[in-house]
């Protein structure tokens, strides 16, 4: 949630001066995957509090988050524009890794401790 608010308060700032990425002339798009990492982080907040009914929401935190480290190192493999830096994308890869293991770990943990039906 943070890393969102961040983004949508100062794009320039962290992707170009922090990450040294390519200065755009508009950075909407950047902002509205900012709205959307705050909107994701409240309703996985949502969904962990209302765990017992709506455990198989989580699944689609799980996709979500695996889609993003997919998107991540293909972008570094095949599409980093020349001058880019890939330092931002190695840490949206590396967090969104880690992320996605620990969320498939505790729906593994989950499903041996208690059955889904």
């Amino acid at each position: 949630m943070l890393s969102g608010l961040a983004i949508v308060i100062a794009p320039h700032f962290w992707l170009v001066t922090v990450f040294d990425q390519v200065a755009y002339a508009d950075f909407a798009y950047v902002r509205f995957a900012g709205v959307e990492a705050i909107a994701l982080a409240l309703l996985m907040v949502t969904v962990a509090n209302h765990l017992e009914e709506n455990w198989w929401w989580s699944w689609a935190f799980v996709i979500a988050t695996g889609a993003l480290a997919i998107v991540a190192i293909v972008h570094v493999a095949v599409g980093l524009p020349r001058g880019s830096s890939s330092g931002l994308w190695w840490l949206v890869l590396a967090v969104n890794a880690v992320l996605v293991l620990g969320l498939l770990y505790g729906l593994a943990k989950t499903g041996t401790e208690r059955s889904p039906v």
